[in-house]
């Protein structure tokens, strides 16, 4: 663990979000002053290295929390994975690279697989709140072994909804990508159907009641923003409905939250 924080600590002065081909707009436009959000994501890291942590679920405050729906915190959920990060000089240092669903910028009904820094990851955050959840020893590493096959990106569904039906195949988004990586790192499958079937029997999506989206629909109208995928009742995966899985079943270390001042517990 000390091993793990002292490189990180070397290397955060030599990674510069920039020289990844992230993509400014999949992160969305910046809100907040680049110098808060490059100290902020440092913090972060930070914490996890101390914590020993090789793969973290991170989530970002995307949106103001007045348009979420009710029980919904964070927008955005990536994969924070401990790392060598090659720079565009070639130099390298050790650090967290984050797997992450984004929108396409020029079609919101498409997404892609897109890596990048933690400083790319905040880049659009509408405040600095992060969510984490720090799976057990054993299930990081099932995790990375799933991260790091071909498996990671044939789970990927491009089309795109914000509030997709996680017990369903008809749409994806970030959160929900999250949670089928996960269910086949827990079960030891790459099948999507089995999967499915899977979150069917043991996970309980987000409840959105009808004032919550149509909270979103006045906030962020786009043709990503569909209900055809749900019946009567409608649920999403979200960071919140993920860590009481976990937490429930004893998948988390640990599941808190960071601001710039404070870790408080979730």
């Amino acid at each position: 663990m000390k091993r793990i924080l002292a490189a990180l600590c070397l290397s955060l002065g030599m990674m510069q979000p920039t020289q990844l081909p992230a993509g400014s707009s999949s992160a969305g436009e910046p809100i907040l002053p680049a110098d808060q959000v490059a100290q902020f994501s440092n913090r972060v890291q930070q914490d996890l290295a101390a914590r020993g942590a090789r793969v973290a679920i991170v989530a970002r405050m995307g949106r103001d929390p007045s348009q979420m729906p009710d029980g919904i915190r964070y927008t955005h959920v990536g994969f924070w994975v401990y790392s060598r990060i090659t720079e565009a000089d070639g130099s390298t240092g050790m650090g967290y690279q984050v797997f992450n669903l984004y929108q396409e910028a020029g079609d919101r009904t498409r997404s892609n697989l897109v890596r990048d820094l933690p400083a790319d990851f905040f880049a659009g955050a509408h405040g600095l709140d992060a969510g984490i959840i720090i799976p057990t020893p054993r299930l990081q590493d099932k995790l990375l072994s799933v991260i790091t096959s071909p498996a990671y990106a044939a789970l990927h569904n491009p089309n795109y909804s914000v509030l997709a039906n996680p017990n369903t195949r008809q749409f994806q988004n970030c959160t929900e990508h999250t949670l089928d990586v996960l269910m086949a790192a827990l079960y030891d499958t790459a099948d999507p159907n089995q999967i499915k079937a899977n979150i069917g029997a043991y996970f309980e999506p987000q409840s959105v009641r009808v004032g919550g989206v149509k909270r979103l629909l006045a906030s962020a109208a786009s043709r990503a923003l569909t209900t055809m995928d749900h019946g009567s009742q409608v649920g999403t995966a979200t960071f919140g409905s993920i860590a009481r899985f976990m937490q429930a079943n004893d998948f988390a270390d640990e599941v808190y939250r960071v601001t710039p001042d404070r870790v408080i517990r979730f």
